[in-house]
């Protein structure tokens, strides 16, 4: 006996079960006893962590130092409020990141992963963590083990144990042998009996190991990288400053503060507390609309993708398919009724046909019932599903005859099976019958034929030659042609057992069976609107090239023409070949895998459908899409995907049907597996990177005209008149500036975002555009401000000036901020009124700055002057003027990258 096997009925007693599996009761008392099944992290991101991440922001030590500067000159209010800013600043940062970390633990527990068990005798679909000692669980290839488990039926079975011990190959593993939570089902099938769970399976003792530490994107280093960047040229600019004053004769404490004044002034404080609430609340979105985002590198990535590469099955189409022709005795017989409740009936020449009259009819709906690992179950009212649905829609068509699955094994018993692969395209059950073997054979119609030698017609047995053959693959076509998806069925009396190739040779042909999984009714706008975002949407199938093209006429796949023709110069060997595959932009696997890699850059570009396609090419599809220059996402659900969706820009996992691998190997997984859920995600991933050009554009402005108008101060009046001080800075800044900032953040996406073509992916947050408009609307409203200062005589009552200044400054978040609403469109056509959270932030940013200059404690502290209705006028006039410049700006710089 294997290392690890144990006796497989002293197991069953150890853990008091049975192969029927638990009952509810028993399951109720195992989960109080023994717990979830779940890991306990070893290290998690507690409070401590999120307000100790807070100081590591280069920021926020620009302003400790700033007050210890106010400090050394003895200005103690300065370093006071300075103080208790930063740590507004700090708290604001904490609860922000502290509430995003809450949000990921949140999403975390939406997909939450399912295993097949058996219970009371019956496959049940559970939650993954409900698993309990006792429980049966049901595994097949890609499939995630979940638990330490005991074999006690297998077939073909090898296991991936790389995760515990490093050892790359796969594991076979045989009756009585253990197999161990946290391991991966690479090839076959089997039943196994839950012996440990949770903290004490083997993966439990190690669960540190299996930690992951979390890291920064790209996207957010981005923009560490500009605030530290932004800080160091503040820093810069205050020691030349300083050092400029002082060479002039300028008293050391007066510079000091004027340097105070400047770091201040261009210090974006509010630039990583946007991002990180940017981020957590895009994700929350996406969320909700079914598309959860486990990097946030995705979000960036989205906005760049200018191919989808989708799976036909489930997320073009319902994936809920339904048997309506079977070809049998050269004849098509109808089958009627819908979804998965067994109620029907069969027609032939549009008569009711009693199937159980002809033996060749009978045979056949029985193989398709039995060369089956679906379930069917009625449950109250309800008809309980397992499996995949085109095993289901066989198992329903056989119930709708009165041939029920769980009758015949029981009289015809399995005892052989050869799993479905890609790459052999059939499966085989045998089955022991009246003291005799028999095996029932599906798949791909021509797969099926080539094991073929005979076919039955009414129950006789004769010969298949070529002409039947012909007419067998015509009808096929036939069926493709109108989206139908075919199978091939046959059997074979004493099969040969001597290994898995001879027991599918020698078979019988009965007949095809025709079933349809109609495209989802929100597909075709979905492609649509790919197609006029730049999208371009490809489908990869395993299905009969006809069928999938019928599919992909149905939602429009080929509106673009143009994504289909013959390239004007073909440069390649066999340009007839090129020129035939070209002609309905799709190709074969076996085609795809007779074109060498000159001739397929070529194509790749033009083809719309790959067809009988096996997994392992989609890894050559996005290696040669992103050789041509392309950003792609790619979909997939099983294990032999994972490389592919590893490979491509945006990995997509399906949520319903997919394999753990395949969900840990991708960057978004779809809870709905809905091709429509992936071209919103791209719309979401597209408003998010806009609106984070458009509060880093908006905040740097600001923060420059700041520092524009002191050094205009400076320059043009003298170190004595400066418009603001470093304390109005800090208030404007923290106060002015973040709350807006973040209602831009959290902008509505616009309109027309999907009507324009992918952004570049080396494109940077602050590209030519919003570099002009950010120096432009810096240097406007900086002007406008120093205009107001000395319109406001500042020599005979700086005080007043400065009150003036810091209210014209003020003022512009009433205007400024719903400007960057778009960075391109008028003001007018996005409106005031339709974000609430900006308007709301505009408001109560408003109310806090009148607090200032209003309550006399506040107003002391601040050094500013209340203000008369009337004397409101000119900074609000000139506000809203600025707003009418910034508007100009953008005209000019609309169109420009």
């Amino acid at each position: 006996m294997a290392e690890g096997s144990e006796k497989i009925e002293e197991v069953f007693a150890d853990v008091d079960s049975s192969e029927k599996g638990l009952t509810e009761e028993q399951v109720r008392e195992r989960l109080d006893k023994y717990g979830m099944n779940e890991l306990k992290e070893t290290k998690k991101t507690t409070t401590k962590d999120v307000f100790v991440r807070q100081f590591k922001n280069f920021i926020i030590w620009v302003l400790i130092a700033a007050a210890f500067l106010s400090l050394l000159v003895e200005e103690v209010i300065n370093f006071w409020v300075i103080m208790v800013i930063t740590f507004i600043v700090v708290m604001l940062g904490f609860f922000q990141e502290y509430r995003a970390e809450k949000a990921m633990e949140s999403l975390q527990k939406i997909v939450q992963p399912e295993t097949t068990v058996v219970r009371e005798g019956k496959p049940r679909n559970i939650k993954t963590k409900e698993i309990v000692p006792g429980d049966i669980l049901v595994l097949e290839s890609g499939d995630k083990i979940s638990g330490d488990a005991v074999v006690f039926e297998s077939v073909a079975l090898r296991v991936d144990e790389s995760a515990l011990t490093g050892e790359s190959h796969p594991v076979g593993k045989g009756k009585s042998e253990k197999i161990f939570a946290g391991t991966q089902v690479v090839h076959g099938k089997c039943r196994a009996v839950v012996v440990n769970t949770g903290m004490d399976t083997k993966l439990g003792q190690i669960a540190g190991l299996i930690q992951v530490k979390s890291e920064d994107t790209p996207l957010q280093k981005k923009i560490a990288n500009l605030s530290r960047s932004l800080a160091i040229l503040a820093l810069v600019a205050s020691l030349f400053t300083l050092v400029l004053g002082l060479v002039e004769g300028a008293p050391l404490e007066e510079m000091l503060l004027i340097a105070i004044a400047l770091a201040v002034g261009a210090v974006p404080e509010g630039l990583p507390l946007t991002m990180t609430l940017t981020l957590a609340f895009g994700m929350r979105q996406m969320a909700h609309h079914k598309a959860i985002i486990r990097k946030m590198l995705a979000v960036e990535t989205l906005g760049s993708t200018d191919i989808i590469c989708t799976d036909k099955t489930g997320t073009l189409t319902r994936n809920e398919m339904t048997v309506e022709k079977i070809f049998v005795n050269e004849n098509i017989i109808e089958v009627t009724g819908s979804g998965y409740a067994p109620k029907g009936e069969f027609l032939k020449d549009e008569q009711q046909f009693d199937v159980k009259q002809d033996p060749t009819v009978e045979r056949l709906l029985q193989a398709i019932a039995l060369c089956n690992n679906s379930s069917l179950e009625k449950r109250g009212d309800e008809w309980d599903v397992v499996g995949d649905p085109t095993e289901i829609a066989l198992t329903v068509a056989a119930a709708k005859a009165d041939f029920w699955k769980d009758d015949l094994e029981d009289s015809q018993p399995r005892t052989e099976e050869v799993t479905f692969t890609s790459e052999r395209k059939q499966m085989t059950t045998v089955h022991e019958r009246e003291g005799s073997l028999i095996s029932f054979t599906k798949g791909a119609p021509e797969t099926v034929l080539d094991g073929c030698d005979r076919m039955e017609i009414s129950g006789e047995s004769v010969s298949l030659n070529d002409e039947k053959r012909k007419h067998i693959m015509d009808k096929n076509m036939e069926f493709a042609s109108s989206a139908y998806r075919v199978l091939g069925i046959a059997y074979r009396e004493d099969p040969d057992m001597s290994s898995e190739d001879a027991i599918e040779q020698n078979m019988v042909f009965l007949g095809l069976v025709a079933m349809i999984d109609p495209p989802r009714e929100e597909v075709k706008e979905a492609v649509s609107t790919s197609h006029k975002a730049g999208i371009k949407v490809v489908m990869i199938t395993g299905d009969n090239q006809e069928t999938a093209k019928a599919i992909g006429a149905s939602i429009g796949l080929f509106d673009h023409r143009a994504e289909c023709g013959i390239p004007a110069h073909v440069n390649v060997a066999d340009e007839e070949k090129v020129r035939r595959i070209m002609e309905d932009c799709a190709v074969t696997g076996q085609e795809l895998d007779e074109l060498d890699d000159e001739e397929f850059e070529v194509l790749a570009d033009h083809i719309n459908i790959y067809a009988r396609t096996m997994p392992e090419q989609k890894l050559r599809i996005v290696k040669t899409l992103q050789k041509n220059g392309h950003i792609v996402a790619m979909t997939g659900d099983g294990v032999n995907d994972a490389p592919a969706l590893k490979k491509a820009d945006i990995g997509i996992a399906m949520g319903i049907k997919g394999t753990d691998v395949s969900k840990e190997s991708s960057v978004m997984v779809l809870q709905d597996d809905n091709f429509a859920t992936i071209v919103e995600a791209v719309k979401r991933g597209r408003a998010i990177y806009d609106n984070i050009e458009k509060f880093t554009t908006y905040l740097i402005s600001r923060n420059f005209t700041e520092v524009i108008l002191i050094l205009l101060g400076i320059t043009l009046l003298g170190f004595e008149l400066i418009p603001l001080l470093a304390l109005q800075i800090l208030f404007i800044n923290m106060f002015s500036e973040i709350m807006p900032s973040i209602g831009l953040g959290l902008d509505p996406p616009e309109k027309g975002v999907m009507d324009r073509a992918p952004r570049d992916p080396k494109e940077s947050i602050l590209n030519r555009r919003n570099l002009v408009m950010m120096v432009s609307n810096a240097v406007v409203m900086a002007s406008a401000a120093f205009l107001v200062f000395i319109s406001s005589n500042p020599a005979e009552n700086t005080q007043l000036a400065r009150t003036l200044t810091f209210a014209t400054v003020v003022s512009m978040i009433l205007f400024v901020p719903f400007a960057f609403r778009s960075l391109e469109k008028s003001i007018f056509s996005r409106g005031f009124f339709t974000n609430r959270v900006m308007l709301g932030g505009v408001v109560v940013s408003f109310l806090l700055t009148l607090s200032a200059m209003y309550i006399p404690f506040l107003s002391e502290v601040f050094e500013l002057v209340p203000l008369s209705l009337q004397q409101w006028l000119l900074p609000l006039g000139v506000a809203f003027c600025t707003m009418l410049a910034i508007e100009g700006v953008k005209a000019v710089t609309r169109g420009v990258k």
